[in-house]
């Protein structure tokens, strides 16, 4: 559009120029108009340029905001959905090691009983009611041969031989919780 303004100009003030003075005037009074309406378009174009600016800014931010708040909130759900995750596999891991528990005591229970209330051939100590870490102590020092409460050494030591630290571990935690 300059261009074009630019060349009009360039042709009025040819075609006058051999007009004499009156026209040389009016080329000079119809170039300033020219260059106050170039004046006044550039400076609405460049208001509205500034005014697109600022509301792409202001759209921008709200857009950027709004996905913020978005982020967040998924990141609360992920948050949650882990930890309800994590409580699963955790009551899996207790269920499964009650399980194996209640699987190790099968054997011991034909002399201490289903429920661990009973003294094994009348000799022992009842077993439920006691805590985990005593039982596991128990239990270990019979397999290394360092225990013999009423002659019950060797038969225990038999008995719990083939379990590892974890299996003792187990059957420990399953005997403490019968009550």
């Amino acid at each position: 559009m300059k261009h074009i303004t630019l060349l009009s100009l360039a042709a009025a003030t040819l075609l006058f120029t051999g007009c004499g003075e009156e026209a040389k005037k009016s080329a000079e009074a119809a170039t300033e108009k020219t260059v106050e309406v170039v004046k006044d378009t550039t400076s609405d174009v460049q208001k509205a340029a500034s005014e697109l600016a600022e509301s792409t800014q202001e759209k921008a931010k709200e857009l950027t905001d709004k996905a913020v708040e978005k982020g967040k909130v998924l990141a609360e759900k992920a948050e949650a959905k882990t930890a309800e995750a994590t409580e699963a596999v955790k009551k899996a891991i207790s269920s499964e090691e009650k399980d194996n528990g209640a699987a190790l005591y099968a054997k011991c229970a034909g002399c201490h009983g289903k429920d661990a209330k009973t003294k094994a051939l009348g000799k022992s100590e009842i077993l439920a009611g006691q805590s985990k870490d005593d039982l596991e102590k128990k239990i270990k020092e019979y397999k290394a041969g360092t225990r013999n409460t009423a002659g019950m050494g060797t038969l225990m030591k038999g008995q719990v031989a083939g379990m590892s630290d974890e299996d003792i571990e187990e059957v420990s935690e399953y005997i403490s919780e019968l009550k």
